[in-house]
């Protein structure tokens, strides 16, 4: 267990970054600006957060789609009834929770 005075030291991965530009409304920047400056981090980091949420969440939306679509397909193999078939999916799509890092959908098939 790390003591108080012990030092943390992070460390992230540089990462290939391209710039962008945006018309954001003024208020809406007037907003950011002093939301980031009560969070004292830079409006820039602010949107770089809010970007990187979003995309988190549309992302892992994405891969529990292409999961559910896949189990639907397994699913039909053994099942004959295609009502019992989207009703399994519907409620697992229900009770879902994605905790994995959806980077990718690449779900194999091979059963």
């Amino acid at each position: 267990m790390n003591k108080p005075d012990d030092e943390f030291t992070l460390q992230l991965r540089p990462r290939l970054q391209e710039k962008v530009s945006l018309d954001i409304p003024a208020d809406t920047l007037v907003s950011l600006k002093k939301l980031a400056a009560s969070l004292d981090m830079s409006c820039e980091a602010l949107i770089k957060l809010y970007i990187g949420q979003g995309l988190r969440q549309d992302l892992a939306k994405s891969f529990s789609n292409c999961v559910l679509e896949a189990t639907a397909q397994v699913l039909a193999k053994h099942i004959p009834s295609e009502a019992d078939v989207l009703d399994i999916r519907n409620k697992f799509a229900l009770k879902r929770v994605v905790r994995a890092d959806p980077a990718d959908c690449m779900i194999s098939l091979n059963v």
